[in-house]
């Protein structure tokens, strides 16, 4: 078994044996605590109002009122809204001789409300478990004769010993509010059949499990004949977008740093302004020049290199897609530049020097130190760059707008990635189960490729040290 193989195995085994302390622990906290401890339970802050610590029980005893009410009057009906997305179907009434539209359920609101319960419901969770390691706490403190701390002492620890807990607070509940709950609401939308013809707040719309998912790999509908290709373009684009823009801008910033270049400080102006110019007017500029009657068209007709104006984008597909890489480069090349021009003033000057002693040629040594050194360093830039062009919206959404269309004469065009064919489905076509579908497929996608390469690259294997 090589050394790779044994860390995962080593870190399955220390998964689960954090699992089996924690449930150690808190099986533990009830069966060796005092009585209070055994009532906090069940009652939030008992252990601490018994204990003296008296602002820090009432609060938690005050959350599971807040909590228990909350669950009473609203909570109860969202878990169960959750699981029906509403029954109540829009008609028409005759009320006092006239017909009156009486409006139904929204399915998307009922989500929506079960999604925010369950999330509630699990911040109790942690809540009360914090309450109840407070009370055992108190428990240990009084049992080795110490006296159980105060609010105040509370507090000042969060500003001192524990200020990583304070700081760290609000960055963690803002990802958990605005990322993860968001993402757990797309993942549950591709579960059901909210699409075009089941609008939300006009008909209802229901849980259908799996079904989209397996529309994907039997080939059935929108989703089913596209996604493949779709994917498969997505990652050809990242490739050359990625590695094109890397070894162009190494080249640029190797002949830029080239002893005797003269102006280098020009050169570099260049490419930052390119930087400082907005990308969406760049690439408006872009599909402006190249569009059927562009000034990059007429150039073409006068010197006689095209008897026709060229379709850059809504004529064949592989002209199309040459030419979204090819006007990526310009917007992606500077980038490298810039990142490879401080790498290469950082690489040891004796390096290059011993290389030259022992005859080695400019070829050798540049694929003997610098493209290493190179690589090492910029690693997880290129991983984040490549993951980054897989959703790569601006540039072909502004260039080309996914055309041209496909034969199929599906949403999805010939240039279309995973993330703008996503686009089209939700906002454009109000298919969001579909969209919600391609969403999840794009992250595993995006998951998969960055763990296992970063995993596998020399930055993660030697992050100490460089040979």
């Amino acid at each position: 078994m090589n050394a790779q193989a044994i860390g995962k195995k080593n870190a399955f085994v220390r998964g689960g044996r954090r699992v089996r302390d924690t449930a150690k622990s808190v099986c533990g906290r009830f069966t060796h605590g005092s009585v209070y401890t055994k009532i906090a339970h069940f009652i939030m802050g008992f252990g601490n109002l018994a204990r003296g610590q008296i602002v820090k029980g009432l609060l938690f005893l005050a959350a599971q009122a807040l909590f228990t009410v909350f669950m009473i009057l609203r909570g109860g009906r969202a878990v169960a809204g959750f699981f029906t997305l509403g029954t109540r179907v829009a008609h028409v009434e005759i009320i006092d001789g006239f017909p009156v539209n009486v409006a139904g359920d929204n399915s998307m609101l009922f989500l929506l409300y079960g999604v925010l319960t369950f999330a509630l419901i699990a911040g109790f969770i942690a809540l009360w478990s914090v309450s109840v390691a407070s009370s055992y706490r108190a428990d240990c403190m009084v049992h080795a004769g110490k006296k159980p701390s105060r609010f105040s002492d509370d507090v000042r620890a969060l500003l001192d010993e524990k200020f990583h807990v304070t700081m760290l607070t609000p960055a963690v509940l803002g990802v958990l509010v605005f990322t993860a709950l968001p993402i757990v609401y797309m993942v549950c939308i591709a579960f059901t059949d909210f699409d075009s013809a089941h609008p939300a707040g006009v008909t209802l719309f229901d849980w259908i499990g799996f079904a989209g998912f397996k529309d994907v790999f039997t080939g059935v509908g929108e989703v089913g004949r596209m996604f493949f290709p779709v994917l498969l373009w997505t990652l050809v684009w990242a490739f050359f977008a990625t590695f094109l823009n890397y070894f162009a801008g190494i080249i640029v910033a190797l002949l830029i740093n080239k002893k005797g270049i003269r102006f280098k400080w020009l050169f570099r102006t260049v490419f930052v302004l390119t930087i400082a110019v907005p990308q969406f007017v760049s690439l408006l500029t872009m599909r402006a020049m190249l569009s059927y009657s562009g000034p990059v068209n007429n150039f073409l007709l006068r010197t006689g290199l095209a008897q026709l104006p060229v379709h850059f984008f809504d004529g064949k597909a592989w002209v199309a897609r040459v030419a979204v890489i090819a006007v990526n480069l310009w917007v992606g090349i500077p980038y490298t530049m810039l990142i490879t021009s401080g790498i290469l003033l950082n690489i040891p000057a004796e390096l290059y020097e011993a290389a030259r002693m022992d005859g080695a040629g400019v070829m050798k040594t540049f694929f003997k130190i610098t493209m290493p050194y190179i690589l090492f360093v910029t690693s997880p830039y290129l991983i984040t760059q490549f993951i980054g062009n897989i959703n790569n919206f601006n540039v072909i959404y502004l260039l080309s707008g996914g055309m041209p269309n496909t034969p199929k004469g599906t949403v999805a065009g010939e240039t279309d990635l995973l993330v703008t064919w996503l686009f089209k489905l939700t906002i454009e076509n109000s298919d969001f189960n579909k969209g919600a579908v391609v969403g999840i497929l794009t992250f595993i996608v995006c998951a998969v490729l960055s763990l296992v390469t970063y995993r596998n690259t020399a930055s993660y294997k030697k992050e100490d040290t460089f040979q």
